[in-house]
């Protein structure tokens, strides 16, 4: 009778171990087994269209800054006026900021005659210009040098220096540039392979408007040396040293001339998402197959 109750405890005992094993297991194998079921989703984004939202994003932003523009207000002067004798807080009261302002002066102290060259100094918005050009009259005088802006004779200017052959010594005879400016000029020249419009300049670390319109008058651009990048045998580290470039757009160019067996054309550059009409035109000018 003993032997027969024991037989039975025991039996109770092992289904009892044994429900409580698959207890355990169940609670620990449930968590695994709904993510085996139902995985995560794996959110992919493409690059293409990592592209269509930062063009989106650019053309949003290009939007804020036209509305700006459009209510940014400018005053109608008060009277006729002669630009040469405007000063600082005068442009300023027309719209200009402070920094425009002081541009315009910089252009105005050698003398401007005609409503044609006053639309060619780059700060002044054309909106501006069209509200102004009807009040300005011009009286040809030679302006006098003063100190704050001093223009030379015919017989001290220097001659015209070639921003993309000349020496940091003969950077140095521009009026305005000293050791720093040159040496920018130069180590960004190196990168860029050569200047093609003077308006690169403003590119140069440092440059500012009013220093590029003090320096603008003096110096010329010969593009017969240009540096081209070859694109066929270029590395992605020699691309991404131009200054229009960074790694990714270089990798992707390596890429795109891997899968192509080498550029046939230029504008097959294009097939790269990175590379858009604007960079491809600023490109164009620096590469060769």
């Amino acid at each position: 009778m003993n032997t027969s109750d024991n037989n039975t405890i025991s039996k109770r005992n092992r289904q009892g171990i044994y429900a409580l094993i698959l207890i355990v297991l169940f609670i620990v194998l449930i968590p695994r087994l709904v993510d085996w079921i139902s995985p995560e989703p794996i959110i992919l984004i493409e690059a293409k269209k990592i592209e269509q939202l930062k063009s989106a994003y650019q053309k949003n932003q290009t939007k804020v800054r036209s509305a700006y523009q459009r209510r940014r207000k400018y005053s109608v002067p008060p009277s006729a006026f002669d630009p040469n004798d405007y000063s600082l807080k005068q442009w300023m009261y027309l719209g200009l900021s402070e920094k425009q302002a002081a541009v315009v002066l910089r252009f105005t102290a050698k003398g401007i005659r005609s409503d044609e060259e006053l639309s060619k100094i780059f700060v002044i918005p054309k909106k501006l210009y069209e509200q102004i050009k009807d009040s300005t009259y011009y009286v040809h005088i030679i302006k006098k040098p003063n100190k704050d802006h001093y223009t030379p004779d015919k017989k001290s200017l220097p001659v015209l220096v070639d921003v993309n052959r000349a020496s940091q010594e003969q950077l140095e005879t521009i009026p305005g540039v000293g050791s720093f400016y040159a040496k920018n000029i130069i180590r960004y020249r190196e990168r860029l392979g050569g200047f093609i419009r003077k308006e690169q300049l403003l590119e140069v670390w440092k440059m500012d408007e009013a220093k590029y319109a003090e320096i603008v008058d003096y110096i010329f651009i010969d593009v017969s040396g240009l540096r081209k990048i070859k694109l066929n045998t270029v590395t992605a580290k020699e691309l991404k040293e131009h200054p229009y470039l960074n790694w990714n757009i270089a990798n992707s160019l390596i890429k795109i001339r891997e899968r192509l067996g080498g550029f046939k054309s230029i504008e097959e550059i294009k097939e790269s998402i990175l590379v858009n009409e604007e960079l491809f035109n600023k490109l164009k000018p620096y590469v060769s197959l």
